[in-house]
């Protein structure tokens, strides 16, 4: 608040065709101690000027001037890019019309023959004005800090994503050809050893090393399964079904179609979402049975988990280290969809992606009829036959599996 007391005078254009009105003005603020400096303008020409030839703490106007109105004034007002406070001081004006202006973004509203309130609302307009200008201020920073924590959050997604395809790969090559490799020595040495003693030994190994196989395929799986390569909705049915395998629950798949062209960004949050549901049910749910719904229809790709087992509370979806569907909410975010989550104890929890799929977006393409590892959707969960005999992921591609 700027007062006489601070050492700060206040600047306000003061809009009056009137040299005895604009004297009372000054003499009221002057009684109430509050200094400051009033600048009087009687056209809405040399209002316009006095604007754009400095900055002003507060607009005092009056209602009805020579060919033009208080509103006039206001227009040039409020576009500027730091409006100050607008207050009307006039006697021929109304109630209703007051009220009127004052939804159009005026402060404040004082009657001349009530020009003792004038220091008093001209103050109040102020830390009213400093308020709302300190709140859109922090609103602004606010929304820049989300703003850079998404933009934070998608490059650590993308990057944890890189790393994994590249760890995989890795695994694959160098790892797995080893170890390829080394099954064949082993079954040579078996074939044409005599000695029972090393034959044993070498059917030991042999079995050792099928071990170590199956736990590299299963941790290339887990970083980067290559199912998300035939698309989305054999991923997804292939996640059904090795959760149907393992914990004996039946699981059924609905599509919307067979398959479906999705921007490679979003197919991955897609499938990461349901990765994550199927993990949680297997932690926390107990379920009699669960039905994933993959759907594209009108330019939204909806991906619904849900079961009916024992739900979650509030208190446990809202517990602080439950960074599991915290998470998956910051990555839908990162392709413009969101995450909604519904749980009652008792009855089961559903939680449901969506995701906008702009037109302009490049699309995976997909996969040709001749591949020998495409599946054909029929709407429900395929059989094992019809899924690569892979082990199934051990843990979600999220850290932190929480309900």
């Amino acid at each position: 608040m700027h007062c006489a007391t601070s050492g700060q005078a206040l600047h306000i254009l003061h809009l009056e065709d009137s040299p005895a009105d604009h004297a009372l003005a000054r003499l009221a603020l002057r009684r109430a101690g509050l200094e400051c400096t009033l600048q009087q303008v009687e056209t809405l020409a040399d209002f316009e000027r006095a604007l754009a030839a400095q900055r002003f703490d507060v607009v005092l106007a009056d209602y009805r001037l020579a060919g033009f109105t208080a509103l006039d004034a206001w227009k040039l007002v409020e576009p500027l890019p730091a409006p100050p406070p607008f207050v009307l001081l006039s006697g021929a004006i109304g109630e209703a019309a007051a009220v009127d202006a004052m939804r159009l973004g005026m402060a404040d509203f004082v009657a001349k023959d009530d020009m003792a309130r004038l220091a008093h609302v001209v103050t109040r307009a102020i830390e009213v004005h400093e308020a709302r200008r300190a709140r859109a201020q922090a609103m602004a920073e606010l929304a820049a800090s989300q703003r850079r924590l998404a933009e934070l959050t998608e490059h650590l997604q993308s990057s944890i994503e890189q790393e994994r395809a590249a760890i995989a790969r890795e695994i694959h090559d160098d790892i797995g050809g080893a170890l390829a490799a080394l099954r064949f020595d082993i079954a040579w040495i078996r074939r044409h050893s005599p000695d029972p003693e090393l034959q044993r030994r070498a059917d030991t190994a042999a079995d050792m090393l099928q071990q170590a196989l199956s736990a590299s395929q299963r941790i290339m799986m887990n970083l980067r399964p290559p199912i998300l390569d035939q698309g989305l909705v054999a991923a997804v049915q292939w996640l059904a079904a090795n959760f149907e395998r393992r914990t004996g629950v039946p699981a059924q798949v609905h599509t919307s179609r067979e398959h479906i062209a999705l921007p490679p960004e979003v197919q991955l949050v897609a499938y990461r979402t349901a990765q994550e549901a199927l993990t949680n049910i297997v932690k926390h749910a107990q379920p009699g049975q669960v039905r994933v719904e993959l759907a594209d229809s009108e330019g939204m790709l909806t991906l619904e988990v849900s079961d009916d087992g024992r739900g979650m509370t509030p208190t446990q979806r809202d517990k602080p280290k439950a960074f599991g569907l915290k998470g998956l909410q910051e990555r839908a975010r990162t392709v413009g969809g969101w995450l909604d989550v519904s749980s009652q104890p008792g009855r089961g929890t559903s939680v449901v992606l969506s995701i906008p799929l702009p037109s302009t977006q490049p699309l995976v393409p997909e996969p040709r009829a001749d591949h020998p590892d495409n599946t054909e959707s029929t709407g429900e969960t395929p059989s094992s036959a019809q899924i690569p005999a892979l082990s199934p992921p051990a843990t979600p591609g999220m850290p932190g599996n929480t309900p």
